[in-house]
């Protein structure tokens, strides 16, 4: 069975469903590695302007895969290298929505926070109870999650190990909005067309600046904000969505 199946539309969304049904999709090396190759390999695609990843409508990611990491030394942890298959969701420069339906548990937390926007389910789960097997969250639960949320919200949520839903996510910052469990996908999947039909240059300069400035002094980063701006005035889309709007047409952007 495919851990990742994928999908391309042809307006530019990938969209990528993990399926490990068995496992309630649990990560395990497979998982990791197929979903590292399917975002390489997005991130030299040009058809590709935005991707979505989900689980299924009752499970997006339940945590990393117990089985396949109890008896693990320290050592065989290190030889994995699994941060070298996060990296490539983290440094992938399209846009990546992540659509949460049902539970998103520690590596399930996880991956959703390596995403730009999570559309997340109302009764949607999500929690880093690595504390309750004996060990912390290891894939950047506990630094995305206090950038995420703050200090303290992100404390009580990694000590005690509780859940909490997607509304309640969406309150506290984690996701970029939570809808009716039923509407997930396509609101992802809309939200993903409308980013695609953007000019692409403006976009991926959108996501470059914000993730580079968040960790720079402020100065840093309105300086970094400043030379993106001026520098997207050399781009054709640019012309074309002035022009556009004077013009009062929809404007067609080439991604040049």
């Amino acid at each position: 069975m495919t851990a990742v199946l994928h999908e391309l539309s042809g307006d530019g969304v990938l969209l990528l469903r993990i399926n490990r049904p068995e496992a309630k999709n649990a990560l395990n090396q497979d998982v990791r590695q197929q979903l590292a190759m399917h975002f390489l390999d997005a991130t030299g695609n040009s058809a590709v302007k935005v991707i979505v990843m989900t689980g299924s409508q009752e499970v997006f990611v339940a945590g990393a895969d117990i089985k396949a990491m109890a008896a693990a030394s320290p050592i065989e942890l290190l030889l994995r290298q699994n941060q070298t298959y996060w990296d490539a969701i983290a440094h992938c420069p399209k846009p990546v929505i992540a659509a949460v339906n049902g539970y998103a548990l520690g590596g399930g937390c996880e991956l959703a926070m390596h995403a730009d926007i999570i559309i997340a389910g109302e009764n949607a789960t999500f929690g880093q109870p690595e504390v309750r097997v004996g060990i912390m969250p290891g894939a950047g639960g506990t630094q995305r999650l206090a950038r995420a949320v703050g200090k303290f919200k992100a404390m009580l949520i990694c000590m005690t190990g509780q859940t909490f839903t997607g509304r309640e996510a969406a309150e506290m910052g984690l996701a970029s909005k939570a809808v009716p469990d039923a509407e997930v996908l396509e609101t992802a999947l809309q939200t993903a067309r409308t980013i695609a039909a953007m000019p692409p240059i403006a976009i991926r300069q959108i996501k470059e600046v914000m993730l580079a400035g968040a960790d720079a002094p402020l100065e840093t980063a309105l300086m970094l904000e400043r030379k993106a701006f001026q520098m997207l005035f050399d781009s054709e889309d640019q012309k074309e969505g002035m022009q556009a709007f004077l013009e009062k047409r929809k404007p067609v952007y080439r991604g040049v």
